[in-house]
């Protein structure tokens, strides 16, 4: 198994690793020994199933959501114990959420590890989703190379004190299609409507679609995404950024 991997590779690997700065001295110590079951489980979280059908990082993706859903559950235990289930339950959501998961594979340049094939490589429309998917399958691979938690909370903890204070500032930016249909129904009015106009055909460009928003027939916001979905949220972030300053929230 460990013949699949070129030293090359398993430089790169251990490069990566100790970059994560994750601050234990058995991490540091297991990693640089190049244990063959070490460096195969990372290689494997990285790899995605374009370049290889039965090694790849589904398995540990789908076993590092798991994980992730408990080390966050660890870490608002340990932070904010005096929350309610309700808010514990909203800001979880949003530290295991796929944007945060892709914002956390960016922080620490996942892409450049991720073995693809030709078809994924020129996919831009999945680039986001590839790196959300490796970046759990690499918090999976971390508990399942040392068997704890204690590895995956010391380094997501790192992160997550920054983010759970930004969203505790404004949990409204993060949900702010929920946030606004909520307004709407506080207020009487109809469900507001996202219309949605291409712009470009080019993928991957952050202003290929606009979305417009109507509420009772009235346009009260627009904005630009490189997809509907995101298109749809950043005209809805902009809205409810609006209300919130007018003061009708």
């Amino acid at each position: 198994m460990e013949n699949l991997i070129d030293d090359k590779r398993i430089v790169q690997i251990i490069k990566f690793l100790n970059s994560l700065n994750i601050n234990s001295k058995r991490f540091t110590e297991i990693i640089n020994k190049k244990d063959k079951f070490i460096i195969h489980t990372f290689h494997e979280a990285l790899t995605h199933s374009s370049a290889n059908k039965s090694i790849n990082y589904e398995k540990l993706e789908f076993f590092g959501d798991a994980v992730l859903r408990l080390s966050a559950s660890e870490f608002i235990e340990r932070t904010f114990n005096n929350m309610s289930v309700g808010k514990r339950s909203e800001l979880r959501s949003h530290i295991v959420s796929d944007e945060w998961l892709t914002e956390l594979g960016k922080k620490i340049f996942i892409e450049e590890l991720i073995i693809k094939g030709p078809k994924a490589m020129g996919d831009e429309n999945a680039k986001d989703t590839i790196i959300a998917e490796s970046s759990e399958a690499l918090i999976g691979a971390i508990y399942k190379c040392f068997n704890s938690m204690l590895e995956v909370n010391i380094w997501l903890d790192n992160f997550w004190k920054k983010d759970a204070e930004l969203y505790l500032k404004s949990p409204y930016k993060y949900n702010a299609k929920s946030a606004l249909q909520e307004w709407c129904q506080s207020k009487g009015f109809d469900l507001p409507i996202y219309k949605i106009y291409e712009k470009s055909q080019n993928h991957g460009d952050p202003k290929r679609f606009s979305c417009e928003i109507y509420i009772n027939g009235s346009k009260e916001a627009d904005s630009f995404g490189h997809s509907h979905k995101k298109a749809e949220k950043n005209a809805a972030s902009v809205l409810i950024e609006k209300i919130y300053q007018r003061g009708e929230s």
